[in-house]
C-alpha cells in the first residue's frame, strides 16, 4: 500500500484516509491501487469490526483527478475502479464515510459505497459528470436514487449543482450532520457503539440487507428466514452478562 491511503487500526476500527490533501484527495490510479489493496486486506479480516473512510485535510474527496483521467493509464482495466468501489460497498464490516468539505462526483460515488454517511457542516456534495461530458460507471446512478429518490437524483445529475450539508441532510443523502469540529469525535463515538455490538450480528445483518435489496417483501422475508446466520457463538454469554447486571 502506498501513502495514497493511510490505514490506522484501533480497538477493532480500521480507518482508511485518502491522503492527497494538496489535491483535495482527488482520485488517481495510484490511489485506487492502494484502496484496492486495503479493501482486499479487509475482505478476510476477522478482527476488524468497522471501517471508516475519510479524507486528509479539509476535504473528503474532490472527485476524479482530471489530469490523471485525461492522461489515461495504459493497461488499466476500464472497470477496475468501479469494481474497487463495489468491493468497498460489499465489505462484510459496516462502513462509515466521514465527510467534510468537497464530496464531488467520484468522491460522492466512493462515499455512497458506505453504509452510513456522517458529514460536517462544511460538507458540499455534487455530481459533475455532466459538466465534463462523462457518465458514472462506479455506481452513482444506482446508489444515489436509492438515497434521495429518482427526481432529486436527476436534478443533481442534469444540473451539476452543489448541495450544502443542510440540504444533503434534508434529502437523506447523509445520515447525520454535525459541526465541523465535532465530526471526528462523533464518528469515533459511532464506531465505538458499532464495535460494542456483535461483529457476527453486524456482518450477518449487513449481508442480509445487501442480498435482499430490491426484493419484494415476500421474497425478502423468505430470504431472511432461509439465510439468517442465527445466533452468534457468544450470544448466550452476552445475554447472561446482561442478566447479571
Amino acid at each position: 500500500m502506498t501513502d495514497r491511503i493511510l490505514r490506522n487500526d484501533e480497538d477493532g476500527v480500521c480507518t482508511l484516509t485518502l491522503n492527497r490533501p494538496d489535491k483535495l484527495n482527488a482520485l488517481d490510479g495510484a490511489t485506487f491501487e492502494a484502496l484496492a489493496a486495503a479493501v482486499a486486506d479487509l475482505e478476510d479480516d476477522t478482527e476488524t469490526t468497522c471501517v471508516v473512510i475519510r479524507g486528509a485535510g479539509r476535504s473528503f474527496c474532490a472527485g476524479n483527478d482530471l489530469e490523471d483521467l485525461s492522461a489515461g493509464k495504459p493497461g488499466e482495466d476500464l472497470h477496475f475502479r468501479g469494481h474497487t468501489v463495489e468491493r468497498l460497498a460489499n465489505l462484510p464490516q459496516p462502513v462509515v464515510a466521514a465527510i467534510r468539505g468537497h464530496c464531488f462526483t467520484g468522491g460522492l460515488e466512493l462515499a455512497l459505497a458506505a453504509d452510513l454517511l456522517w458529514a460536517s457542516d462544511t460538507a458540499r456534495f455534487a455530481d459533475t459528470h455532466g459538466k465534463w461530458g462523462l457518465t458514472p460507471i462506479w455506481g452513482l446512478s444506482q446508489r444515489l436514487p436509492r438515497r434521495i429518490g429518482l427526481a432529486a437524483t436527476k436534478e443533481m445529475m442534469f444540473t451539476s449543482r452543489t448541495l450544502d450539508a443542510a440540504e444533503a441532510d434534508r434529502t437523506g443523502l447523509v445520515d447525520r450532520v454535525v459541526p465541523d469540529g465535532d465530526l471526528d469525535a462523533a464518528v469515533d463515538d459511532l464506531t465505538r457503539r458499532i464495535a460494542e455490538n456483535s461483529a457476527f450480528s453486524n456482518r450477518g445483518n449487513k449481508r442480509i440487507l445487501l442480498e435482499t435489496d430490491g426484493m419484494s417483501l415476500e421474497d425478502g422475508l423468505a430470504h431472511e428466514r432461509d439465510h439468517s446466520p442465527g445466533m452468534a457463538p457468544d450470544a448466550l454469554e452476552r445475554i447472561r452478562g446482561f442478566q447479571k447486571r
